[in-house]
């Protein structure tokens, strides 16, 4: 069995699994990490997973785990007392078993085949070798375990080693035997009159499966599981016009690796569009089969105000166990989308009071006198400017600088795509603004600088959206077509040369 434990952290130390040891053999420790977004919130998350392996039948509880400052939840297992049976070699000092779990399976059933060999004397070395059959691909997994077993009053030390079998057609499926030849560690005696140890090895009975044929009512794509699950991990229940909302979709399966697995997808209803990111995948082996799970995360953009049902994802998949098809889905997904967010309007002119301001005393014969200062200061400076432009034309003019770097710009085409992916279209005006090379004030200033047509309407639809109410699923369509290369500026225009030869040339 496996036991899992996730924590809302991705920083979390691992579990202290000291406390299974008393109950349990643990082995395959694997965790992994991921974010999502949920109601607005990026929320990190590490899962732990670890196998456990009973080490007697009866009611066996699983302690209570530390991890992240916390303590997980107590958990009562029910334990058979089926004791796994001897191997058909026992007593020999040496000896290989080899088998599958599951001895009938069908074509292109990922199969679980281990290798087990025993040796009651310590091995100083040797090779372990396991022929691929014919007709079946064969791949080795994960990493050799070594462990102590009691058979008949009689320890061995056992070295296991594990594969993946899947059968390509139906019929008899012959494995050849495994092999192992090496030598075994020298003794007292063989130190003593210095001989390396003795050669030794062990062959595995030739083992058979009976691969099934794919069932007349199989489900296609084929995909023979030992267990298929969905889940929400984040579901938002409203959204906004034009505004992406997230929801992330979990799909775990028990016999197959992320490779044999369907694409993962949500079907966009009407008045709306569903862009998924690209999927997180974590594969582990538990008891030598493959698990897989794989998450996915949407951004769903409505077009339209009302309800809004996206269906749930489904997918038909092939019980091994119980042989027979079965669907695993998710309920539809409901949203009531409201309108789209527009910007608060600006602040209007500030009104004067109407209260006549309070008279000030006459001051006749000082304001003569400072009104002729002021024609003086102004009379000065007149000259003033005169003289200096007459100096500035006679001047020779020095070449443009051109060895200052521009400034940065203040957004990337990258933050205009993710604008138009998951952004409202507040912030697509936004990310095209900061892209202008020269500054945009309003809507109509971000119009005249683009060159091409086609995104000069885009932008006039994204502001007859803001302010008009207008269809807004055209709108980012529109937009997404006219900038998928980005923007095209254009260059300002130079001024022409002059008519007529200055009236004063210079030299």
């Amino acid at each position: 069995m496996t036991l899992t434990v996730e924590v809302p952290s991705a920083t979390a130390a691992p579990p202290d699994y000291r406390p299974l040891q008393r109950d349990f053999e643990t082995s395959g420790h694997t965790s992994r990490r991921g974010v999502e977004r949920s109601n607005g919130r990026f929320v990190a998350w590490t899962e732990y997973a670890v196998a456990l392996r009973p080490r007697r039948a009866g009611t066996l509880v699983v302690p209570a785990l530390a991890v992240a400052g916390s303590r997980t939840a107590p958990l009562t297992l029910r334990v058979d007392a089926g004791a796994a049976p001897a191997p058909v070699q026992a007593g020999a000092p040496i000896f290989i078993e080899s088998g599958a779990d599951d001895a009938t399976p069908h074509v292109q059933q990922t199969v679980a085949w281990v290798v087990r060999l025993y040796s009651a004397t310590p091995i100083l070395s040797g090779q372990l070798d396991q022929p691929a059959p014919e007709g079946a691909a064969l791949q080795r997994v994960g990493e050799d375990a070594m462990y102590t077993r009691d058979i008949g009053g009689r320890r061995y030390q056992v070295f296991e080693r594990r594969y993946l079998l899947v059968p390509e057609r139906s019929g008899t499926l012959a494995v050849p035997p495994a092999r192992f030849q090496g030598r075994t560690a020298p003794g007292l005696f063989d130190d003593l009159f210095g001989r390396a140890g003795d050669a030794v090895s062990a062959q595995a009975r030739p083992q058979r499966l009976q691969v099934q044929p794919l069932p007349a009512d199989a489900p296609q794509p084929w995909l023979p599981l030992h267990a298929l699950h969905l889940r929400h991990r984040t579901l938002p229940q409203q959204a906004r016009v034009g505004e992406a909302a997230t929801v992330v979709v979990e799909m775990s399966a028990d016999g197959a690796g992320a490779a044999q697995l369907p694409e993962l997808r949500l079907e966009a209803p009407a008045g709306a569009q569903v862009f998924p990111d690209p999927p997180q995948v974590t594969e582990r082996l538990v008891d030598g089969r493959p698990q897989a799970v794989v998450s996915r995360r949407f951004a769903i953009v409505p077009g339209r105000e009302g309800v809004l049902t996206v269906p749930g994802p489904r997918v038909p998949w092939w019980d091994v166990r119980a042989d027979r098809t079965r669907v695993a889905a998710l309920p539809a997904l409901t949203l009531q989308v409201r309108g789209a967010s527009r910007p608060a309007a600006a602040a209007g002119p500030v009104l004067s009071s109407s209260e006549p301001a309070p008279a000030r005393p006459s001051h006749a014969p000082a304001r003569g006198w400072i009104l002729a200062t002021l024609a003086f200061v102004a009379l000065w400076l007149a000259t003033l400017v005169w003289a200096l432009q007459r100096r500035a034309a006679h001047a020779p003019r020095e070449p443009a600088r051109t060895d200052g770097a521009a400034p940065a710009p203040r957004a990337t085409v990258s933050d205009l795509r993710r604008a138009l992916d998951v952004g409202d279209f507040g912030d697509i005006e936004a990310a095209l603004r900061a892209l202008a090379p020269r500054a945009a004030d309003d809507t109509d200033a971000l119009i005249a600088q683009l060159a091409d047509p086609a995104q000069r309407q885009a932008v006039d639809l994204l502001r007859r959206v803001r302010w008009a109410g207008e269809d807004a699923l055209l709108a980012r369509q529109q937009l997404r077509a006219a900038f998928a290369h980005g923007p095209r500026w254009s260059t300002p225009a130079t001024a022409p040369p002059p008519l007529l030869p200055p009236l004063y040339p210079p030299g």
